[in-house]
C-alpha cells in the first residue's frame, strides 16, 4: 500500500513539477518576480516543502532566503534591509524560508534583542507597506503559514536529533520560541486572513502535492492576467502634465551672496563642526543620510565635497547616481538605494537619488504615469523605515534661475578644465524647464514629511548654499542629539 502510494505520488509531484517549470519561464519572459513565503513552528516541515520547489524551479533563476539570528551587520541597519535586498528581479523566483513575520515576533518577544525599535506596531506597518511595495511593482507574493500537529512535531524533532547529519536542524532559529510564535502569529492570520494560505502538514507525500498544486494554479492565473494585460493598450507614459502645481520654488529665486572673506571664515568653522557631529553620531551610533538634488550646474557637487571635506573617510559614503545598470533596472527601483543604507553611526550621501523616479523619469517617460504616481507614496514609507530605524534624513534641493543656468553652462564651454561637465543631455533637459519646474515642485509638495523634510536652498550663489546647507546639517543633527 505504501509502495502504491509513493508511486502516484511520485507521479504526480512530477507532473506538477514539469508544470511549475514551464509557468515559470512564461512569468520571466513577462517579467514577473515572485516571493514564496513559508512560516510555521519549528520542524513543522517548511523545509521539506522548500526544498521540493527549489527542485522544480530552474536554479538559474531561483534564490533561496533562510531568515536567521541577524548578524551584527545586519541589526546596523533597518529592520527590512536584509528582505529588500534579496527580493528578487523581474526575471525570479525567492523562496522566503520564515521571513520578516519571524524577525518581527523574536524581537517583539524579545528572542532577537533590538533596542532601535521600542514600538512593535510600528514594523508591522512597515511589513504591511514593503508587501504592497511588492505586489504594486508586479510581484506575485504567495505566503504560506504551514500547521503541524504537536504529536507529529515531536516525532520530526526527534527524527533529526537522532540523525547526526540532520541533529542541527532541531536547533533552528528561534526553536524555543513556539508558543509565542504561534500566539502572534494567529493575531497576523486573523488580521490578514486574504493573504495567507493555510497548509496543514499531515505527510510529506500529501503536503508536497497540496503546495505545489497551490503555486501552479496560482501563476497559472498570473500568467493568463499578463497575457490580458499585453494585449491591452500600453500605461500612459506622458507625466500627467497640466501646469497646474504649488510653486514652492518661487520663494528661492533671487540672488543671496556672502561675502568671500566671512564665507573663508565660516567654512573652516562649519567644516570644523561636521567633523565632530561625525564622532558624535559614530558614538550614539546614529545614521545619517543626506540628498542632494537640484538643477544641473546648481552645485551639488561642490556642496557635497565641502560638508566632507574635513571628515574621516572610513565613516562616510558618497553615493552618485547614474541610470540604473541592467542588474538593477531589473528590480524595483529601491533596490539598489536599499543596498546603500548606511550602518549604525555612518553617513551616506547622494548625488541625486531615488526622486529621479519622479523628476527625469515623470518627464521623460521612463515610467508610467501610473509608476510615478504611486511612486510619491513608496518614497515616504522607505524614509520613515530609515526614520523608524533612527536614521537623520535630510534631503536638500538645490534651485537656481533658468539665466544663472545659461550662465554656468556657456562659462562651463568655455573652461578647458570643467567642458567635459556638460553635455549634450544638460542642454536637452534644459529646453524641458516648464516640465521640470512642475516635476520638482510637485515632488517637494508631496515627500516633504516630518521624517524627512525637503531643504529648499538658493543656489544662485554657490558660496551662500554651501554655507547654508552645513548650517542646516549640523541644527538638523544637534536637535537630533538633544531627541535622543
Amino acid at each position: 500500500m505504501e509502495e502504491n502510494l509513493k508511486k502516484k505520488y511520485e507521479k504526480e509531484k512530477d507532473k506538477l513539477s514539469t508544470r511549475l517549470g514551464y509557468l515559470q519561464r512564461v512569468l520571466k519572459d513577462y517579467k514577473v518576480p515572485v516571493i514564496i513565503v513559508f512560516e510555521g513552528v519549528h520542524a513543522a516541515g517548511k523545509g521539506r516543502l522548500s526544498n521540493e520547489l527549489l527542485i522544480a524551479l530552474d536554479p538559474r533563476y531561483t534564490k533561496f532566503y533562510a531568515t536567521h539570528s541577524p548578524t551584527e551587520s545586519e541589526l546596523r541597519r533597518p529592520f527590512l534591509w536584509q528582505y529588500f535586498k534579496n527580493t528578487p528581479s523581474s526575471t525570479a523566483v525567492t523562496i522566503f524560508y520564515r521571513s520578516w513575520y519571524s524577525l518581527y515576533i523574536a524581537m517583539k518577544n524579545g528572542t532577537v534583542k533590538n533596542e532601535r525599535y521600542n514600538g512593535n506596531k510600528v514594523l508591522l506597518e512597515e511589513i504591511t507597506r514593503f508587501e504592497k511595495t511588492m505586489v504594486d511593482n508586479g510581484t506575485e507574493l504567495i505566503k504560506f503559514y504551514i500547521e503541524i500537529d504537536k504529536d507529529l512535531q515531536k516525532e520530526h524533532i526527534m527524527r533529526m536529533y537522532d540523525n547526526p547529519r540532520t541533529m542541527w536542524k532541531a536547533q533552528e532559529y528561534d526553536r524555543d520560541n513556539d508558543e509565542e510564535y504561534k500566539k502572534e502569529m494567529e493575531e497576523i492570520l486573523e488580521e490578514d486572513e486574504k493573504s495567507w494560505i493555510r497548509v496543514e502538514y499531515e505527510n510529506r507525500y500529501k503536503s508536497v502535492i497540496e503546495v505545489l498544486e497551490i503555486v501552479v494554479d496560482k501563476l497559472e492565473k498570473r500568467v493568463k492576467e499578463e497575457k490580458k494585460k499585453a494585449e491591452a493598450d500600453k500605461p500612459d507614459n506622458d507625466g500627467f502634465f497640466n501646469g497646474k502645481f504649488p510653486n514652492i520654488l518661487k520663494k528661492y529665486e533671487g540672488k543671496e551672496d556672502i561675502d568671500k572673506e566671512e564665507y573663508k571664515d565660516r567654512l573652516i568653522r562649519l567644516q570644523k563642526e561636521m567633523r565632530d557631529v561625525q564622532y558624535t553620531l559614530y558614538e550614539k551610533k546614529i545614521p545619517l543620510i543626506l540628498v542632494y538634488e537640484g538643477w544641473d550646474a546648481a552645485g551639488k557637487g561642490g556642496n557635497i565635497k565641502r560638508v566632507v571635506q574635513q571628515l574621516d573617510p572610513t565613516g562616510y559614503e558618497i553615493n552618485t547616481t547614474a541610470a540604473p545598470s541592467d542588474v538593477e533596472i531589473k528590480h524595483h527601483y529601491l533596490w539598489r538605494f536599499w543596498n546603500t543604507v548606511p550602518k549604525t553611526g555612518h553617513i551616506s550621501i547622494y548625488d541625486r537619488s531615488w526622486y529621479g523616479r519622479v523628476m527625469v523619469e515623470r518627464v521623460e517617460g521612463f515610467a508610467s504615469n501610473e509608476d510615478v504616481k504611486r511612486a510619491y507614496d513608496e518614497i515616504n514609507d522607505f524614509e520613515k523605515s530609515l526614520a523608524n530605524f533612527g536614521a537623520i534624513v535630510i534631503k536638500f534641493f538645490i534651485h537656481i534661475s533658468k539665466e544663472e543656468q545659461l550662465e554656468r553652462f556657456e562659462a562651463r564651454q568655455e573652461d578647458e578644465d570643467k567642458v567635459w561637465k556638460i553635455t549634450e543631455e544638460d542642454w536637452r533637459n534644459r529646453e524641458k524647464w516648464d516640465l521640470y519646474q512642475e516635476a520638482i515642485n510637485d515632488m517637494l509638495d508631496k515627500t516633504s514629511t516630518e521624517n524627512a523634510p525637503w531643504y529648499v536652498i538658493n543656489g544662485n550663489s554657490k558660496k551662500f548654499a554651501r554655507i547654508k546647507a552645513m548650517e542646516t546639517i549640523l541644527d538638523t543633527c544637534y536637535k537630533a542629539f538633544l531627541d535622543k
